[in-house]
């Protein structure tokens, strides 16, 4: 039998890239990590994992990690993720994400790896008129997050006719819950966190839209538990080395929590009342927004397993709440 490649892993210090690193070594996988840390943390790397510190944007770097560690294949999360952000600096977001990707092209070309594992996400349909999304419907981000992930696709579909580059595209949903504290989500954005920084700081949770044409008038998303997500990574890896691919999948449960089911889970988990506060929506907000998962099932054998109880009883488990102040409001033990 064949032994495994080397994969690249850009920006696997970060909360998915992390889990992901720690699937492939599980499978007795040689993985190398790229990443700038700006946003990553080094300690999510466990112990003998090379780190290249350099930015994808540098392609001699890139380049040059691929060539020393004789790199079979690449899956890239480095990039900014947040939708706000990338509102007020589309520059950045262009820069960092199209000009990542085509950085990370480059350097692949050049030191001859042909396979592909792109981080996308479900930022990239934008407005859908249907809850349940599909691979096939229109792509009309309303970000220039959104916009420049799916121009990253764009550029990677050529790429990948004009040079033989085998590649997939997994447009994931809405990662939540950790394997372990070291490797829990830290993001600025992100519902969990944020409902985390809510109990830490002892005011309610902010709801944003309480009239959507839900069934208790809040938003529905498809959560993830972010294992499960990293085990797709792994499976693409698979199906990468197989022989040569091009799709873009969607990866998600199939099934959609509204924001007071998450609530009520956390109220469940924790044995602790979750105060909310519900404000006005965000403009472009969709009322639901649900993966189809057909095709990943078909392509990949791939499905999640872990249910919405799982995802939050993993975060609370993972999440490490800073000490109470004397002068501030209680922050919750956990139970």
């Amino acid at each position: 039998m064949t032994e495994p490649g080397v994969w690249l892993v850009t920006g696997g210090a970060g909360y998915i890239g992390g889990h992901t690193v720690a699937r492939l070594l599980s499978e007795g996988r040689r993985v190398v990590v790229l990443d700038d840390l700006s946003t990553g943390l080094a300690h999510r790397l466990p112990v003998g994992v090379p780190l290249v510190n350099a930015s994808v944007l540098d392609t001699d770097a890139v380049a040059g990690a691929l060539r020393e560690h004789a790199v079979s294949g690449v899956i890239h999360f480095a990039a900014k993720k947040s939708v706000p952000e990338s509102m007020a600096d589309p520059l950045l977001y262009y820069r960092e994400i199209v000009g990542g990707t085509t950085s990370l092209l480059t350097a692949m070309r050049e030191a001859g790896v042909g396979r592909l594992v792109y981080s996308s996400t479900a930022a990239v349909y934008g407005m859908p008129k249907q809850g349940i999304v599909r691979e096939t419907d229109p792509a009309v981000p309303i970000s220039p997050y959104g916009h420049s992930k799916l121009v990253s696709e764009q550029v990677i579909r050529e790429v990948g006719r004009a040079h033989e580059l085998s590649w997939l595209s997994l447009r994931y949903f809405n990662a939540v819950g950790a394997d372990t504290v070291g490797l829990a989500d830290h993001g600025a954005s992100n519902l969990f966190p944020r409902i985390f920084r809510a109990f830490a700081q002892g005011r309610p949770v902010v709801v944003t839209g309480g009239d959507f044409d839900t069934p208790d008038g809040t938003g529905v998303r498809d959560y993830i538990h972010v294992g499960d997500l990293a085990d797709a990574h792994v499976a693409a890896v698979h199906r990468l080395e197989r022989g040569p691919a091009a799709a873009v999948l969607n990866v998600g449960t199939g099934r959609g929590y509204s924001v007071l089911e998450v609530l009520a889970a956390f109220r469940e988990i924790t044995g602790e009342d979750v105060p909310y506060e519900i404000v006005a929506p965000r403009a472009g907000d969709p009322a639901t927004v649900i993966a189809s998962v057909d095709r990943i099932a078909e392509e990949l054998g791939w499905s999640a397993r872990r249910d919405l109880k799982e995802m939050v009883a993993s975060a609370w488990a993972a999440v490490d709440l800073p000490p109470p102040s004397p002068s501030g409001p209680p922050h919750l033990e956990k139970v």
